[in-house]
């Protein structure tokens, strides 16, 4: 029984006064006893549903009960479209248009201008500028994959460069900061495992059924294991590259050293990830301590001169 098929049953039951169990099956294209399933589990909601049998007969929610059709303000329309638009970009389907489509009959002729305004104040654009042009196509095999419950199959890069073959049962799909990544059980490790998008190759939804276990959500919130870790460093950078280096850090963690540089109090942990944001600025930046650091940056460069 799918939540967002009741969902839409109610809204329809609100937005017509009476409609029949067979139109209601062909909307959603399921058979009618499923729908009179969905009515029962309505009522035992607490929404009252009436059945009258015969020509022009159907299902309404009764007229004592009846709540005022414009079940939606003028914000709760804007966010929803802003939520679906921004998605729609990334992850298509046909169900996601039809859910634009159910909204946007929700909308008030006399309100259209109104919320098409609101909704275009805010842009979120989920597409990345460059990068892995195989994100769009994996996110619909993922989709349907979850969907269906059919077991995935693909090549992974994990640390290292260390390649391996990977099948698992696919479970959500998570976007976080600009990234795409797979919660799953793999079957290879025989445990939930958290798997990057743009790492992934020869994606594939094998014809197999897997039934869906205990789900495990990932940890997805660092923010105080970060803190705890993170030191500062103290680095001086040329001011034309401050507006990058501002993705990592704050106003607050500069201080103007001469006319056209500055001292940053710089976030920082001591792996790969960290050592190649700092390498990234390249000669506009030179980290001044802690020594230890800046001792291991001076060997990383000199590496990177041997190569060349």
């Amino acid at each position: 029984m799918k939540v967002d098929r009741l969902v839409s049953i109610i809204m329809i039951l609100l937005d017509k006064k009476r409609i029949g169990a067979q139109e209601l099956a062909d909307m959603f294209e399921v058979s009618p006893r499923t729908i009179y399933r969905d009515i029962d589990a309505i009522n035992m909601a607490g929404i009252p549903v009436r059945s009258t049998p015969g020509v022009g007969g159907g299902f309404e929610i009764m007229q004592e009960y009846k709540m005022d059709k414009k079940v939606f303000s003028t914000d709760d329309l804007s966010a929803l479209l802003m939520g679906l638009t921004s998605l729609s970009g990334m992850i298509r389907g046909d169900e996601l248009i039809h859910t634009l489509a159910k909204v946007r009959s929700f909308i008030p002729a006399d309100k259209v201008k109104e919320i098409e305004f609101k909704v275009n104040q805010i842009c979120i654009d989920l597409s990345p500028w460059m990068g892995n042009s195989r994100i769009q196509p994996y996110l619909e095999i993922i989709k349907t994959a979850m969907q269906k419950n059919k077991l995935l199959a693909f090549e992974y890069i994990a640390h290292h460069g260390n390649k391996t073959t990977r099948t698992v049962e696919p479970y959500q799909l998570i976007l976080k900061g600009s990234h795409w990544y797979l919660q799953g059980y793999c079957r290879k490790r025989n445990d939930f495992r958290l798997f990057r998008l743009s790492r992934m190759s020869n994606l594939q939804r094998k014809e197999e059924f897997f039934a869906p276990r205990n789900y495990q959500k990932p940890q997805l919130d660092f923010d105080d294991l970060w803190a705890d870790m993170q030191t500062r460093i103290k680095i001086r950078i040329h001011r034309s590259v401050m507006d990058r280096v501002l993705d990592f850090c704050s106003f607050e963690d500069f201080s103007p050293h001469g006319d056209d540089h500055f001292i940053v109090n710089f976030p920082f942990l001591e792996n790969e990830y960290h050592y190649g944001i700092v390498l990234s600025f390249g000669d506009k930046c030179e980290c001044l301590e802690p020594f230890h650091i800046r001792a291991e940056i001076k060997r990383r460069i000199h590496d990177m001169a041997a190569i060349y």
